[in-house]
């Protein structure tokens, strides 16, 4: 069966400043999404399925989803703040601006979800190989495998020059994930590559396995998920900003002995619109591959 491609799409993009996932960066208005889903489309996958924002669904369509759609099999699910919690624990929340993280919106989409995935951000760019690469993966399981697997990336090859990142850096061996820690303040410092942490400052070497969220999973992953997702909120029920991060989630199905990850690793460049700035390199690096015949002048037929 062919794989479906997960995309969390519904970020505030507080540090970008705007709905960065549907921000034109191609020659006909097309959005980095419109390149990953392209991509995946390519690599063999069957269906895309977009998890929103409902504030920004009639941007979404106008902007990207109906082309798409009209190319390929495309559906979009909203993240809903109160999705994936009992009356008591909605009782419980306080108002809060961000969504509950990338966990949450994987889990609000889970009965979109009928074979083998792949999940990716909606910002970040990945390349063709990582998506053929995982995609061959995934056609190979059923749905009740635990052999789970991701694409990792150097991390130098994806820091921002405009500000910190966020990335789970991997613990690999033997090509399979050990354990990951999420990193959400990597960048440069004095020329070295610095991870600010809740207790301090650590230096990196930037030649780190790190994760992007280019994860595959079965649908058997979904039960590691809703185990993270229910110490999670037992936890954090209340808080205004806690998140439920899929890369920590991952790691807990690893490191629970739930299942396993294999680890594919790709040389591609990253770059991705975390920051205003980021947009006209992101334009100029799509620019670049079009030149390079890599995509069509123009990306949809239809």
């Amino acid at each position: 069966m062919k794989p479906t491609l997960l995309v969390l799409a519904a970020g505030m993009g507080s540090r970008y400043g705007g709905v960065k996932q549907i921000d034109a960066v191609g020659l006909h208005g097309e959005t980095l999404l419109d390149f990953a889903t392209y991509d995946a489309m390519r690599s063999d996958f069957g269906k895309v399925v977009y998890i929103i924002r409902r504030d920004i669904e009639k941007d979404f369509r106008e902007r990207l989803f109906d082309r798409v759609a009209r190319n390929f099999d495309a559906e979009y699910v909203f993240q809903e703040p109160t999705k994936c919690f009992t009356e008591e624990q909605i009782k419980k929340q306080v108002e809060r601006k961000k969504p509950w993280g990338t966990i949450h919106a994987v889990l609000c989409a889970e009965e979109k979800i009928k074979t083998p995935f792949a999940v990716i951000n909606a910002d970040d760019y990945y390349g063709r190989e990582g998506f053929a690469t995982l995609g061959a993966y995934l056609k190979s399981l059923n749905n009740t495998d635990d052999k789970h697997a991701m694409v990792s990336f150097i991390l130098k090859n994806t820091m921002s020059l405009n500000g910190t990142v966020s990335r789970g850096v991997c613990n690999i061996k033997d090509g399979q994930l050990v354990s990951m820690k999420e990193h959400t303040k990597i960048g440069f410092k004095d020329n070295k590559v610095i991870s600010q942490l809740e207790d301090g400052e650590i230096e990196l070497t930037g030649n780190e396995s790190v994760s992007m969220n280019l994860f595959g999973f079965t649908p058997k992953a979904f039960e590691g998920f809703h185990a993270y997702w229910d110490d999670f909120v037992k936890n954090n029920v209340s808080s205004e900003k806690a998140e439920a991060l899929l890369p920590e989630a991952a790691s807990l199905i690893v490191t629970k002995g739930w299942g396993s990850i294999k680890v594919f690793t790709s040389t591609e460049k990253w770059f991705g619109m975390t920051y205003p700035e980021d947009r006209a390199i992101v334009k100029s690096e799509i620019a670049k591959k079009i030149e390079q015949n890599y995509y069509p002048d123009k990306l949809w037929e239809k």
